[in-house]
């Protein structure tokens, strides 16, 4: 369905039945990302499923001030409450577990239930961010001058995705596919308004998050594992696991050791 919300035209999905859960992908990601994972989740959540701004079939603005976490947070809060609903269970992936965090801590009523999944909750100095911003910055030049098809074949050639080489090519092909149904424009802008250097940190607020928290990291993604561990330890109420043969995307290279575990989670019931 499509919903307006605070001027920006947002895709959003629906699925499953129970206490809601809003899912939020990453950078080139889609709402349709969490489709496979109605089976886990569908018989106790009801699956909210938005394509974020700049990426699926969501507005791609021209302007990036209008990418900023600050104003994507607050789209999703016109999101539940147009939704009506008071109170939601939150994941986040990469660059969508960024903004869970800044949703949390902007909103803590409105979250029942965190999942963090191989994220941060940003750069702790301003030099590090403005080094950030300036590779953020080539990198959208490189995406509007380049092409899509370019940036979609060096981003999945990148470090971090490694360990999608494993993976059968079909799934590999699958992944390419909804990379290319993206807006230039709208991943350019999302990398300058949204990107890691844009935000501030929030390492320093992660002690007010009262919510139940799952921390996810993949083995084989040893920065992002240190930088989970760490945020686990500054969360009251947080649960780190780390899943063995998995790198960034462990929802993508380990689905059914991911759709278990978040299933688990977000079933049980405490005190």
């Amino acid at each position: 369905m499509k919903l307006e919300l605070n001027g920006i035209v947002y895709h959003v999905a629906r699925s499953g039945a129970g206490f809601p859960l809003l899912l939020l992908h990453g950078f080139t990601g889609s709402g349709d990302n969490w489709r496979p994972f109605h089976c886990y989740f569908g018989d106790h959540s009801e699956l909210v499923m938005p394509d974020l701004i700049g990426h699926g079939r969501t507005d791609s603005p021209p302007d990036s001030g209008r990418y900023s976490i600050f104003k994507a947070a607050a789209d999703l809060k016109e999101l539940l409450e147009k939704l009506d609903i008071a109170r939601t269970d939150l994941l986040g992936y990469s660059m969508g577990g960024r903004l869970a965090i800044t949703f949390a801590i902007l909103y803590p009523e409105k979250v029942r239930k965190l999942v963090l999944v191989s994220t941060s909750p940003g750069l702790r100095t301003e030099e590090e961010r403005q080094g950030r911003r300036n590779q953020d910055k080539q990198l959208a030049s490189e995406i509007l001058e380049a092409g899509l098809e370019a940036f979609v074949e060096y981003w999945q050639g990148i470090p971090l995705f490694r360990s999608q080489l494993n993976l059968p090519a079909e799934a590999r092909g699958n992944i390419k596919r909804q990379r290319l149904q993206n807006n230039p424009e709208g991943l350019a802008n999302s990398l300058i308004g949204m990107g890691t250097g844009s935000q501030p940190s929030w390492w320093d607020k992660l002690g007010q998050l009262s919510c139940d928290t799952l921390v996810l990291t993949g083995q084989l993604d040893s920065k992002f594992c240190l930088i989970g561990q760490e945020m686990a330890a500054s969360i009251a109420h947080a649960e780190y696991r780390c899943i063995e043969e998995a790198g960034h995307a462990i929802h993508v290279e380990e689905p059914e050791k991911f759709g278990t575990i978040v299933s688990r989670f977000l079933s049980k019931k405490y005190g």
